[in-house]
């Protein structure tokens, strides 16, 4: 069953001394959030931008389909411990990504590991939807 999920902008002003904020997600789980061409380009000064939205998703479907692989190999994990990092550069766009994964896994030795890490971060939908980035990496360690 495909789901949608919906988010609601209100921008004003132009891109470089305009501002907008991210007013209601349709989960009502966040919001309002502000955004700024500088949030985005310089120093976040309390402010979000859609890099940091996209790390954040991109970490949790990490770790769900690390989390799945893991347990239909039959070591489900006790933890995972995900971090991803969206590199924005104005005038090029996203031109880097870091994930990087802290495990604790009964049962599994590092080889395995690494590969159901790399699996995850090869198939996890934000990941495929990310493939165009043109650096991206994945330190994944067990604990």
């Amino acid at each position: 069953m495909a789901t949608d999920r919906k988010a609601e902008v209100v921008w004003h002003g132009d891109l470089m001394s305009g501002s907008g904020t991210i007013a209601q997600v349709g989960s009502g789980a966040f919001g309002p959030l502000d955004v700024s061409w500088a949030s985005r380009s310089e120093e976040p000064n309390g402010k979000t931008s859609p890099e940091e939205l996209i790390a954040a998703a991109w970490a949790a479907c990490f770790s769900m389909a690390l989390s799945h692989g893991l347990a239909q190999a039959g070591t489900p994990p006790e933890q995972l411990e995900t971090s991803a990092t969206v590199t924005f550069q104005p005038g090029e766009g996203i031109t880097k990504g870091a994930l990087t994964v802290r495990a604790t896994v009964p049962g599994i030795d590092a080889a395995a590991f690494q590969e159901a890490a790399d699996g995850a971060k090869q198939n996890c939908p934000v990941s495929k939807a990310l493939a165009g980035i043109p650096e991206v990496t994945l330190d994944a360690t067990l604990v």
